[in-house]
């Protein structure tokens, strides 16, 4: 491996030089032997026990500014790849939950090689479709993905003295808060009742009101509509909107994307002409990927997913490559939730999977569970390499390094996500207990709750009704027909001028972005989530609203000699990453602590 050298000498004599293979081993040794093997546990750990777990970014970034410190500033990249492979292996062995999917459907279990060869083989190729999409996601949409907003912010302040000095109060104090928030949740009844998440009004704060208000409105909407749907059967009695809504909801994100990939097609055309053609050396180093290349490795990691389920799993061609397909689909689309709103909707992806191989007639579980955790696992490391890749654009580390610490992190995964899920229900037979079958068994804490939703959605193969692709093609409908709209009138000259000239325009264009003519990636987010956090995401983003546009009035112009944060590292982004990383340090904790007291 190599990166651009730093001019700069480390501060300490025994640190290796930035860019050679001795820097890279130190790097890729603590990542790889303690810092995956940590997120990776914890990850397993929490999916087993909660049902969701909280990748590794955040105290992997902090750990890894431990080890880089020595660097000065140029150690926010060395951290930043040792966060990205951490974070693959955490993603990774999350998905141990497939396996306990398996047992519960009662299929028979392959041999641990094999399962480790599909899981590596499928990871390489989701991280090769999540780079992929990276330029448009990254660099062209320029989504926040808040939560590697946070970790570009960490290691920034943690790297830089200067920088530290500068937002410590801020970003530290956020942090505190978060876990403070977290803790009180857990303890208190009276503040667990109210469903508040620090890293949802977090991630709020940071996207801002026109990107939180429009989920909060649809998920009033949904709670306004659930008894009309509940009348026509859409909706059990006791069923929540969320229930039928994010269907709804994924369908509008594959319509708004329809506009954008469309436009972008009649872009590449325009380039392929020689017309709108950017010189190359305007493009940074750092940026630069070999695309053909990359294409190469999602074609060639595909086949090695066709190969392994048909040949040695023993799994029909045709699903798979649907799989596969969906894949290419669905990690766009889940990145762009992701992005907007730093919530990767892994399980609504699955559940979607199957109700479409469903439409085609598939009936076999294991047929369906194969095929769909083709899906699962691509949308869970491409959406993860996203949002590593928009750390890195924050920062301006070398990609192509950073993906080379990503995939060394899949090897590791792929071997601890077996090994964990044979440990743990090994350890706790209880895991191995059908919920659905038995639910009165006591579980303790062992909810299992993706598994859960995993199970129960694949038990539903072969009949999918007819509601469902309804609610399917409303929400392709109205995500297409409002992104054209806005399309259209957010770039008519005179709308431009007028939301710009003056504070009526300014009003009636924040009105039209977040409430009449939102985007359908916002308000899609209203529809994967339980109401009340949606309304929490909403109080986050007007919370930045009301901040950024009081403190407007006062703002001053600096003195001299005095640091200037980057814009990106503004108060409120920094508080909100600070709630972001102290809910995720408090989980990451709390599911080490209940591992650790279930070894004593």
């Amino acid at each position: 491996m190599s990166s651009v050298p730093d001019a700069a000498a480390p501060r300490f004599r025994f640190l290796p030089a930035v860019g050679t293979w001795k820097y890279h081993l130190l790097l890729a040794s603590v990542a790889i032997f303690f810092l995956g093997p940590l997120g990776g546990v914890a990850a397993s750990y929490m999916n087993f026990s909660l049902g969701f777990f909280v990748a590794s970014q955040v105290l992997s970034g902090i750990l890894g500014s431990v080890v880089t410190y020595g660097y000065g500033a140029e150690g926010k990249h060395g951290a930043n790849y040792m966060q990205t492979m951490a974070a693959s292996v955490a993603s990774l062995c999350a998905m141990s939950v497939l396996i306990q999917s398996m047992v519960w459907l009662g299929m028979p279990q392959p041999p641990a090689w094999q399962l480790m060869l599909f899981v590596g083989c499928v990871g390489m190729f989701g991280v090769g479709v999540g780079m992929l999409y990276t330029p448009l996601l990254v660099d062209k949409l320029q989504l926040d993905y808040p939560s590697g907003y946070a970790v570009a912010n960490i290691l920034r302040a943690l790297t830089d003295k200067r920088l530290l000095k500068a937002s410590i109060a801020k970003l530290g104090g956020g942090t505190g808060l978060g876990i403070l928030a977290a803790w009180l949740t857990e303890k208190v009844a009276a503040i667990a009742a109210l469903s508040v998440s620090s890293s949802t009004v977090g991630a709020g704060m940071v996207v801002g009101s026109r990107i939180t208000v429009p989920a909060m409105l649809m998920g009033l909407i949904g709670l306004g509509i659930t008894p009309y749907l509940q009348g026509i059967g859409w909706l059990g009695p006791n069923d929540p909107y969320r229930k039928i809504g994010f269907l709804i909801s994924l369908a509008m994100i594959c319509g708004a994307a329809l506009v954008d990939l469309a436009l972008l097609a009649v872009q590449a055309v325009d380039r392929i002409r020689g017309r709108a053609q950017a010189p190359a050396d305007n493009e940074p180093a750092w940026k630069k990927v070999n695309v053909p290349r990359l294409i190469a490795w999602v074609v060639g990691w595909g086949a090695a997913v066709v190969v392994v389920a048909t040949q040695v799993l023993h799994q029909p061609a045709g699903f798979i490559l649907f799989g596969l397909a969906l894949s290419l689909l669905f990690v766009l689309i889940n990145g762009i939730a992701y992005g907007i709103s730093d919530n990767n909707p892994i399980s609504s992806a699955f559940v979607m999977s199957v109700l479409l191989m469903s439409l085609l007639g598939l009936k076999d579980p294991l047929v369906g569970l194969m095929a769909s955790s083709i899906l699962l696992i691509s949308t869970s490391v491409g959406c993860d390499m996203q949002q590593d890749r928009s750390t890195g654009w924050r920062l301006g580390t070398n990609r192509v390094v950073q993906f080379r610490y990503q995939v060394l992190g899949i090897f590791m995964g792929a071997v601890l996500c077996v090994v964990l899920a044979r440990v743990f229900m090994g350890a706790y037979p209880v895991l191995s207990v059908n919920q659905l079958d038995h639910p009165d068994v006591k579980v303790a804490q062992w909810s299992s709750a993706m598994t859960y939703k995993f199970v129960g959605a694949i038990r539903d193969l072969g009949t999918l009704s007819a509601h469902k692709v309804t609610a399917l093609l409303v929400g392709l409908g109205i995500g297409f027909t409002l992104e054209v709209i806005r399309k259209v009138v957010r770039r008519h000259p005179a709308y431009l001028r007028y939301v710009q000239g003056s504070r009526t325009g300014f009003g009636v264009g924040w009105t039209l972005d977040s409430l009449v003519l939102a985007s359908p990636y916002a308000y899609a987010f209203g529809g994967f989530i339980a109401l009340p956090a949606a309304i929490w995401f909403g109080m986050g983003g007007i919370l930045t609203s009301l901040f950024n546009t009081v403190t407007k009035r006062f703002r001053r112009e600096p003195a001299p000699g005095e640091t200037v944060l980057p814009e990106d590292m503004s108060t409120m982004s920094l508080v909100g990453g600070g709630l972001i990383a102290g809910e995720s340090l408090f989980y990451l904790f709390v599911g080490l602590a209940g591992l650790l007291s279930l070894l004593g």
